[in-house]
């Protein structure tokens, strides 16, 4: 029986609109037109010019046949192309999907295929891993090249694509793009790696974009008064939604093609900058930079740090710099950001370690988190908030991935029990926070990248004086962990750390091989099954 709320009361044109991050740029296009929406080098790009550059790719990409279901990649670094393309490509109906620039040619080669990927656009920086990746494809595929006037032309090689800005003439500022007609409509697919060779393609919607921007905003006191240095790679998670979360607001974007020390406190003080995000790595090399990198500011810079947890001193050496530091957790499936440290006023009080052992903890649902929980990954049975008990934090949101493309038994898995599991083990504290304790899986996050140690372990096999090798994560003050390799080699084999890195580093992505090598006998138990955790502990101590 239904109520007198459901009669004559349906959604219609005037009242439902699906919900996309598309519909901030023409808003801020209208509202901000002359604003400075990008800076890159020299070049300014106002509001009204980014959207129309928007809607030149949108068009552009719709005359050669792009349309809805679509895989549009991108291989770019921060500039502004790659945040042209998280409009643009969607404006045409199709899906974008970021490629992460640290790749080898085999694994892009890997995610062009898989994605079925009709269009790739590709900075020349790239040039060599991209031709390389094109050499494995069995089909054909556009290809776009970006030449950035911002580009070390010593750096990278021509690709023979068509030029990004001679594809952008050929569509039109003015073209009528439609938006999704449902917000369930993919707007985004990412690659993730788990603990398997092959990574994951993680599939967003529009309506979780729209949303997880939103939280941003809110999370992370962003107006229009912000402006936003992209220090965080565009290509993790989507740049955690904040191209679509800065333009909301009619923010500015600084574009930073490469991220290091200096061009960071350089854009600082020369624009002003008053938000960034980064992993723990960054902040770290902030904190080290020569004196003569570091040029002083004179405002608080807020500044938000995800992947593993940032040791309580960097937060306080960072404060010490002049930065506020917000502490996220999330993931590729939760779009990004998920929970947030959440300043409470009490915690004023403390001294500064005090205060910066509070804010590494992973914290609170986000504002557009629909539920957090820490518990059994069988029973589902919460653990008690003592902040001793030990479960899995599990996600339930809008802001939660569609699934895994081509992938519906790791989807299943993933959604057991209606709560996405995160794979990641925590407590609970008594005020409500949780705490990241340790990993379900073998998954090592060096400088914000996931790797995969049953990859490299399976890589170190191939080599031939190799009897036995297991990987697991080294903490290191740089890179927040580096892949630490425990090896047994074969009677009679002789071979050195040296030489086993550098052979990884020829056959897979330089950040993915080992950093440390330890010959010897593995740690086992009765069965045969080799003991991470003894090795750990091993990589803990050296």
């Amino acid at each position: 029986m239904t109520s007198m709320f459901e009669h004559d009361l349906d959604a219609g044109a005037a009242n439902y609109v699906p919900l996309s991050p598309l519909s901030f740029l023409p808003r801020a296009a209208h509202v901000w037109p002359d604003k400075t929406a990008v800076i890159h080098g020299d070049r300014r790009v106002s509001y009204r010019d980014l959207h129309a550059r928007a809607c030149r790719l949108a068009s552009a990409l719709t005359r050669r046949g792009i349309g809805r279901g679509d895989t549009v990649a991108v291989m770019a670094p921060n500039i502004p192309p790659l945040l042209e393309a998280h409009f643009g490509v969607p404006m045409a109906g199709a899906v974008l999907n970021a490629l992460n620039t640290r790749l080898d040619a085999g694994a892009i080669a890997f995610i062009l295929a898989h994605s079925e990927a009709k269009f790739l656009i590709a900075d020349r920086e790239y040039g060599a891993v991209i031709k390389g990746a094109l050499a494995q494809l069995e089909r054909p595929i556009t290809v776009v090249e970006i030449d950035d006037p911002v580009r070390d032309p010593a750096v990278g090689e021509r690709i023979d694509g068509i030029d990004y800005e001679a594809l952008l003439a050929e569509g039109d500022p003015a073209f009528a793009w439609q938006p999704p007609a449902d917000e369930w409509q993919a707007i985004a697919l990412n690659y993730t790696s788990g603990t398997t060779g092959n990574p994951k393609g993680v599939v967003f919607h529009h309506r979780g974009g729209y949303l997880n921007a939103l939280g941003n905003v809110i999370a992370f006191g962003l107006s229009d008064r912000a402006v936003y240095l992209w220090t965080l790679p565009m290509f993790h998670c989507n740049g955690w939604s904040y191209p679509w979360a800065v333009t909301a607001v009619g923010g500015t974007h600084v574009c930073l093609r490469r991220v290091a020390a200096a061009p960071i406190f350089a854009a600082i003080a020369a624009h002003k900058v008053t938000h960034l995000c980064a992993a723990p790595t960054i902040l770290s090399m902030l904190i080290h930079a020569p004196d003569t990198e570091k040029v002083g500011f004179d405002h608080v810079v807020e500044i938000a740090t995800g992947g593993a947890a940032p040791p309580s001193p960097v937060i306080s050496a960072m404060e010490r710099l002049g930065f506020r530091v917000t502490h996220l957790y999330g993931l590729t499936e939760s779009f990004g950001p998920a929970t947030i440290c959440q300043w409470q006023t009490d915690w004023a009080a403390l001294d500064r370690d005090g205060k910066a052992s509070k804010m590494a903890r992973q914290g609170v649902g986000y504002p557009t988190l629909e539920a957090l929980m820490v518990a059994d990954p069988k029973t589902l049975a919460p653990v008690p908030a003592d902040g001793v008990t030990i479960g899995e934090i599990m996600l339930r949101s809008n802001t939660v991935m569609k699934g895994y493309l081509k992938n519906p038994s790791a989807t299943a898995e993933a959604f057991h029990g209606g709560w996405f599991h995160t794979g990641d083990l925590g407590v609970l504290h008594p005020d409500g926070y949780v705490e990241v304790k340790d990993r379900m899986k073998d998954v090592i996050i060096s400088g914000g990248e996931n790797i995969s140690s049953l990859e490299l372990e399976e890589l170190i096999y191939k080599h031939p004086a190799v009897m036995e090798a297991a990987v697991v994560a080294r903490p290191d003050e740089t890179w927040g962990e580096t892949p630490c390799a425990f090896v047994t080699l074969k009677p009679d084999a002789a071979l050195d750390a040296a030489a086993l890195i550098a052979w990884c580093r020829e056959r897979i992505a330089h950040f993915k091989a080992p950093k440390t090598v330890v010959f010897g006998p593995l740690p086992k138990t009765a069965t045969g099954k080799i003991q991470k955790f003894v090795l750990r502990d091993r990589a803990k101590a050296l």
